[in-house]
């Protein structure tokens, strides 16, 4: 599902737990790191699909999590053409609606190997603006945005 733009839309997630941190993925087999983020399928919404990515990428469900706040518009990155895996991908990047949500299970749900190809290998709890000094150069901007727009709502996660 690529839109006229050639952008695929895509949901990012912040997992915050009771101190304020985020979740920090290791890419499987690579020595990058990232929040849990994919791809919406047809017919999907955003909502749906910051569940399946949840379960898929960290093992978490509805139960585990609560949806803080989500992005108001889509923040779009390009993808520069050597990490395009297929020459003829038709997408020039991807439009993404970040959602913040507080983890109000224990930290022992999470579960990397929930598919066959897991997309992390590791992870950790990392401070909030962490992420933006270490991600990938192409994605700092929409990291910086997420961030910079959902930080107002990171006190709900710390509560309770």
């Amino acid at each position: 599902m690529i839109d006229k733009h050639g952008y695929r839309p895509n949901v990012g997630i912040i997992i915050a737990n009771k101190q304020g941190q985020v979740f920090w993925g290791k890419r499987a087999r690579q020595d990058a790191w990232q929040f849990p983020q994919g791809g919406i399928q047809s017919g999907e919404q955003p909502e749906e699909a910051l569940f399946r990515e949840l379960r898929e990428e960290t093992g978490l469900v509805k139960k585990d999590v609560r949806i803080v706040a989500v992005t108001k518009d889509w923040l779009r990155y390009r993808l520069p053409s050597h990490f395009k895996r297929d020459k003829q991908t038709r997408f020039v990047g991807q439009k993404q609606k970040y959602f913040l949500v507080r983890l109000v299970s224990d930290d022992q749900v999470f579960k990397l190997d929930c598919q066959q190809k897991p997309e992390f290998d590791d992870w950790r709890w990392v401070s909030y603006w962490y992420p933006v000094s270490q991600i990938v150069e192409f994605k700092k901007g929409v990291y910086q945005r997420a961030l910079k727009e959902l930080a107002p709502r990171l006190a709900q996660c710390m509560k309770g």
